[in-house]
This record gives structure tokens, sequence and C-alpha cells, in this order.
């Protein structure tokens, strides 16, 4: 056994702290290549491989000398030791070297009398928790901030990162040099890529490391080269270009490169000059800032006299400038009130269709504009807006352009007044206002103006834990102030309108304990009754800025309203009825299953539509139409929530006419999750003819239908390494496909790759698809982990598309 000594003495800190400022970059050199066990490498056992992308990981061995209670205390042990008469010692053997958390292993250690200077050499291996670091030499100055270690290799256990270096150096306090290093992220032995260069330089206290002559190796091939390279070595941001996208495809070659600007510690820009064969140069940026109080984010992007591009939309906009802007800033006036702004636009309705800078990012719908201050009381909430946005389509007609608010005013409070009994009050002020030519619209949507709208209601709930009972009423109260501009109009240009509406909802609720299959679980029985009476009220004067019919559903069935917004109150005589079912599991308190069934029964015909008319129904001749306004009961609503197992799942919805014995709307969803991340969905959905009433019925384009469809998507882990993802979703309607998706994701240990095939049609409403557009492309992204990728992003677009599916990281 060595000898061992304790004693106080400062010893390799500034080391530590050396390698602890290369961890991010990742950087180490060229020499013989050690044994996974010389660099701490611990393989998993049988069992944990199957669900790893590595092969092991990196982990420490014990400490071989014990704490001392005084971290600054220097615990030596070693085979021999010699002393000089002039005070130098030489240990020899195997000796090691600890102070708090770090130690040192060498064969021989020699430290002058001075004890300013360890010299050791031989099998050098230095641990601190975090890095490894092993050479054949070291020399450590310790009140010079100066180290140098010689053919080292190196191990960052938390970043799976390691690397070497023919000299490793301390240059100054918090500064380093390596030399002919290089690094990588690979598993030992496999070294699928590695940055190497002739000379890296590390500054810890700045946070950012530089490289010369600098080149991406892939199986020992150079693929890139970086004559001069600036890179970040922790958290912190720095100015400098980041990681290029390139693309190619039938439609050209896309290049984009990133350049970050790190104007202070609270603001920042990042400008994104791209390149498209097919469009030409288009300028994107971006500026973020964080105040105490505020935040906000400016963006957009500038292309001059676009190029005309390719594919389905070739020479739509071709010579004309695109652009789009997008600045939000939100702060907080004090603990009670907030405020937020905004403004969106873009040059045309085909922008992001055209240049969406995510996968997927052609979705978006609208550009928001936005100036609003809230304030949130005890009793009331207060809020007042500006607000608008602009329609992403194209073409886009004057009746499709949506209202401003110019602007928007609401307060609302609620009173409990004891007993059950409570009391609302629900106003809003707004003036409405679009560009649209009043000729080109129909003659109800032509109008533009203010709107009050007060609706205070007073109710009475009565509850207990079999059952409840509220009774309630609200008065809706509403006046405008209307100009139809140059559209010549026999309307009112100062219409109002007050209605009251009544409702009384009940329920019971019934439960008993039952076993099925081995299982203990809780069954519910609970009923539900609801009157809803709406007086009929001539609204044919109103506008329509904001209200729309709602489509039947489940939570219609308890509901008095049958339009949204406010320019629109729908008669309604009616009593609803219906029962649902919930299967609970003792155990969890989980729904394991629940069905529910219900329908209303109407005691008047509906004669108020979007027209507003009480005095007219629906010509006989629009057979659907007037069906739907003088039937007597509701279809049947019936829906199931089935938890089959721990991995399936299914929903069903379905509508039914019991009176004339057809469906009216069905959608079926099945679901099956797998614990390993497996992931399957299909998905059914059937809807009656005529759905869809964006097409008027004088409109040539008007024609009857039944809208079909099936949606198939599935993610399946075909090992810990690869993905295989799919969509498909088909329009029988049209007998067409209007998204179909394929793609592969590998990620291994070092390095991610992601393939996607994807072909979809922008605009699809079944009613008229002559003026939809058809796109598809093939997206890859590579990275290389710990240094960076090419591509993009595509994984929120498959966690929004397929439901339940969490992508590995790349």
């Amino acid at each position: 056994m060595g000898k061992r000594f304790s004693r106080t003495l400062p010893v390799a800190h500034t080391l530590m702290g050396s390698l602890l400022a290369g961890a991010s970059f990742t950087a180490v050199a060229q020499g013989e290549a050690l044994s996974a066990e010389a660099l701490d490498w611990q393989p998993w056992g049988k069992e944990e491989a199957a669900n790893q992308l590595c092969r092991g990981r990196y982990v420490m061995p014990s400490y071989r000398l014990p704490a001392e209670d005084n971290p600054e205390t220097l615990s030596l042990e070693a085979s021999d030791v010699d002393y000089a008469a002039n005070g130098e010692a030489l240990l020899r053997g195997d000796v090691v070297l600890r102070r708090g958390n770090e130690e040192l292993e060498a064969e021989r250690v020699f430290l002058p009398a001075d004890r300013q200077q360890i010299d050791a050499e031989g099998n050098i291996a230095i641990r601190d928790g975090l890095v490894l670091v092993r050479g054949e030499q070291a020399m450590l100055r310790l009140n010079e901030d100066r180290a140098t270690l010689g053919n080292s290799h190196y191990v960052l256990y938390e970043q799976h990162l390691r690397g070497q270096a023919r000299q490793l150096e301390q240059t100054g306090e918090s500064e380093y040099r390596l030399k002919d290093a290089s690094f990588t992220t690979c598993d030992p032995g496999a070294n699928s890529w590695q940055l190497v260069s002739s000379d890296i330089r590390l500054n810890q206290a700045e946070g950012f490391g530089t490289a010369r002559h600098a080149r991406l190796q892939v199986k020992d091939v150079p693929v890139f080269y970086w004559p001069w390279l600036r890179f970040p070595i922790d958290d912190r941001r720095h100015t400098g270009l980041l990681t290029p996208s390139i693309g190619l495809s039938a439609d050209g070659f896309d290049y984009t490169q990133p350049f970050y600007w790190n104007i202070a510690p609270n603001r920042d820009a990042t400008i994104t000059p791209r390149w498209m064969s097919d469009h030409g140069l288009l300028m994107n940026g971006e500026y973020r800032y964080l105040f105490e109080e505020s935040a906000g984010i400016v963006e957009g992007g500038y292309l001059s006299s676009d190029n005309g591009g390719s594919g389905g939309g070739a020479n739509r906009f071709e010579g004309e400038d695109r652009w789009y802007v997008d600045a939000r800033h939100a702060g907080r006036v004090n603990e009670r009130s907030n405020y937020s702004l905004r403004y969106g636009a873009a040059s045309d309705g085909r922008y992001f269709d055209d240049f969406g800078g995510e996968f997927g990012d052609s979705d978006r719908a609208s550009m928001g504009r936005l100036a609003q201050v809230d304030y949130r009381g005890e009793r009331w909430q207060l809020d007042a807006r500006a607000q608008g946005f602009q329609r992403l389509e194209y073409p886009l007609n004057d009746s499709d352009k949506p209202f401003y608010r110019l602007p928007s005013l609401s307060a609302n409070a609620n009173w409990q007044l004891g007993n059950g009994f409570y009391s609302q009050w629900r106003s809003n002020a707004t003036y409405f206002w679009r560009d649209v030519n009043e000729q080109r619209v129909i003659e109800r949507e032509a109008a533009t103006g203010s709107r009050v709208h007060l609706t205070p209601a007073l109710g009475w709930r009565f509850e207990r834990p079999w059952g409840y009972l509220e009774p309630r009423t609200e008065l809706w109260h509403t006046d405008y102030q209307l100009d139809y501009g140059e559209r010549d109009t026999q309307r009112s240009d100062s219409p109002s309108r007050s209605i009251a509406v009544t409702s009384v909802d009940s329920g019971l609720a019934f439960d008993r304990e039952l076993s099925l299959g081995g299982r203990d679980y809780r069954q519910t029985l609970e009923p539900r009754l609801n009157y809803a009476y709406v007086p009929r009220t001539n609204q044919s004067e109103l506008p329509v800025f904001d209200s729309r019919e709602r489509a039947f559903s489940w939570n219609q069935l308890w509901s008095a309203q049958r339009f949204s917004g406010a320019d629109r109150v729908g008669d309604l005589n009616r009593l609803s009825y219906g029962v649902q079912s919930r299967l609970l599991e003792d155990a969890s308190g989980r729904d394991r299953l629940s069905f529910g069934v219900g329908q209303s029964v109407y005691f008047d015909d509906r004669r108020i539509d979007i027209e507003g008319d009480a005095d007219t129904l629906p010509s006989r001749t629009d057979g659907e139409r007037y069906y739907q306004a003088t039937r007597d009961k509701s279809p049947l609503v019936t829906r199931i929530d089935w938890q089959i197992s721990d991995r399936w799942s299914t929903g069903y919805d379905w509508l039914y006419d019991d009176n004339l014995d057809r469906t009216e709307r069905s959608s079926l969803d099945v679901r099956y999750r797998h614990p390993q991340g497996h992931v399957v969905n299909l998905g059914y959905r059937w809807e009656i003819q005529n759905f869809d009433p964006g097409v008027e019925a004088s409109d040539d384009s008007f024609r009857n239908y039944d809208r079909e469809e099936w949606d198939l998507s599935f993610a399946w882990k075909a090992s810990p390494q690869i993905d295989l993802i799919g969509r498909y979703i088909h329009d029988q309607t049209n007998d067409r496909s209007l998204e179909q998706l394929a793609g592969v994701q590998w990620s291994d240990c070092c390095y991610g790759l992601q393939l996607v095939w994807r072909e979809w049609v922008d605009d699809n409403d079944n009613a008229r698809i002559d003026d939809d557009f058809n796109d598809r492309g093939l997206f890859l992204r590579f990275v290389f982990r710990g240094l960076g990728g090419v591509g993009q992003e595509a994984d929120s677009y498959f966690e929004q598309t397929i439901p339940g599916y969490r992508p590995t990281a790349l």
C-alpha cells in the first residue's frame, strides 16, 4: 500500500477551470485513440441498452482518496516519496493527489521547493466530477494561472463529449489554448464525425472561443472548412454566424445564412439572408428585447421583385415586391393591469405559403393587429382594445375581409347575492370598420359603424351532491349607429334590439359501486333537463359584424345561443333532455367509459337565421334550410369516449335524425398509444349535404355535397434510433388527397437525420375546389449533436398533426 500524506496546498484548481471552459464547444485533437475504459466509458446493460440512443455513457469512478473536512486540504498517496535537502519532493509509483472535488493520478509528480509548480508525467488522469483529462506530461503553475498538458484526451461526462489535443495550455486567467485539437459526441471507437482545428482559443470570462483552420470531418473525410470560426462555450449569447440551412429540390436551390447580433444582455437581433433560385434574395430579420415590465419582438422579411417562383403557382407575383412585418409588445401597468400591442401585415395572402420559415409554417391563416389594455379587479374586469387582422387568403374577396374593432370597450362584473342568487353584468361598445367596396358585398354586410351591447343577468343556483337547479334570465339590449357608404339602402342607420333570454338548467347525479372483470368501478348516472326560451324579434335591419350560426352539437343542447357574436339572437322555444353515464376507476378516479345521449324538442319554428327576418321562413324549395327551421326535434346527439385499455382508446360522435332516419354528422377516432412511443390515429368525418354555407345558393359554384374525410396518422419507433412517421388525409367527397406525408427520423448518439416528403392542398373547402393550391416538397434535416445542424425544424409540426407523438429531439 502507498504512503498517505495530508497537507494544505493550492493545487490543480486552475486546470479544472480550463477543462470546464471548453465544455460547450466540444473540441479535441488527433493522436492515438484511448480505450473506452480509459475514457471512463460504461456500456449499458442488456435491458438498459434497448431504450438508449448511445451504447453507453461516461461515468466518473469513485474517488481513490476520501474527502477531507477542509476542502483546501491536499491529500497525497504514493508508493515512494523522495525528499531533497532543499525541499524538493519526488513522488513515484501510483501517485494520487486530491483536493476538494479534484483528483490527479500520475506515475511521477515533482514538487519544487517553493511549491509554486507541479510537474507530472506518465498516465496522467485528472477528474473533478464533470470532466476527465488524460495525458502524458503536465505542468501546473499554481500562482500564475498557467498550465500545460501534452498529448491530452478529455471527456465531458454530462455533454457526452470527448476529444484530443496535442497540447492543452492555460495562457492566463480563464484563457486557454488547444493545439491540433478535435472533438466529437460519438461513442468511443465510432468517429462518425469530428471537428478538427489547428488552434483553438477559449476565453471563459467572455464565454466564447475561436478556432483557426477548422474543418468538419465525416468518417475522416473533410466535408466543410472554416478559415476562422468563433463559437460560444457557455449559455451566453454571442454575435456571429449561426448554422446555415440548405435546400435542394425540383423548385431550385435554397440557402439560408442567419447572423446573430448580441446587442445587449436584454436585446438581440437575428439577420437572415435567404437565397432562393426561383424567387431571389429574401432578407429576414428579428429583433427581441426584454425589460423589467415589458418585452417584445419585431420580425419581418422583404423580397424585391419576385422572380416568379416555380411549380403550380409560378409567375403569380412575378416582378412584385413581397414582404411581411410582425411586431409584438406586451407589458404590465400594475399588478392588476396589463397591456398588449401587435401589428402584423403581409404583402399578399400567399406569402407564408411560399416563404414559410419553418416546416408547416405555411398554415398561418392571418396577421393580427391589436392595441389592448385590461384591468382585473376583485369585482370588475375591464378591457379596451383596437383589434383587427389581415386574412391570408389569395385571392381574397371583399365579403371575406374581416372587420376591425376601432375601438372595443368591455366592462364585466359578478355579484354573489347570497342564498344561491347571483347577478352578472356584461357590456361592450365597439366601432366596426373594414375597407371594402360596399357595392360588392350583400346589403347586410355593407354597413360599418358602432354597436353598444348590454347583457345584465340574474340567476339562482341550488346545488347539492345529488343534483342542481339553475334558472337564469339575461337581457340582450343592442344599439347601432351605421354607415352604408355609397350603398343605396332602405335599411335603418340606427336600429336597436332588446330580447330577454331565459333558461332553466337542472341535473341529477346517481352513482353506485360496480365490479367488472375483477376491477372495482364507480358508475354514475347523470340525467339533465334544460329549457330555453328566446322570443322571436325582427333583426333584419341589423348588420352582421361578428355573428355566425353555430353547428349543432352536444354543447348546443344546453345553450340558449344559436349564434356566436352579438348581432343575432336566434328565436328559441325548446326543451333539451339527455343522460350521461360514466364508469370511473376507483383506484385512480379516471374515466374509463363515458356515454351520453340527448335531444331537443322544439315548440316553435326557428325563423331567425343570418338574415334576421322574423316573419319569413326559408322557401320550401330550399329543402334543407326549410327543414332545419321547421323540424320538431333536433337530431339525436350521441357521444362515447372509451379508454379501452392503457394503449387503446376511441371516441365517437353521432348526430342522427330519427324523423328522416338519416345521419346528419358523425365522427370516429381510434387512438393507439404504446409505452415505447408508438402512436396510431385513425379518424373519420362525415357531414350531411350543404355543410359549409360559405358558398351562397345563388353562387354559380354552389352545389349539394356531403363532406366525408379520412385521416390516418402514425409514428412508429422501429428502434430507439429510428422513427417512422406518416399521415394521409383523404377527401372522399372529391376523391382526392388533402395531405400526404411520409418521413423517417434517425437519431444516433452523435448525429440525427430527418427526411420528410409532404404533398398538401391549400384552401381545402369542399364546395369550391377550382381555386385550391397543391404544394409538395422533400425536406431534409441533418444534425451533428453538440455542433449544430442543417435544415428546417419540423418537430412542432409533427406534434400538432400526429396527436400523441413526441419526436426524439435532434
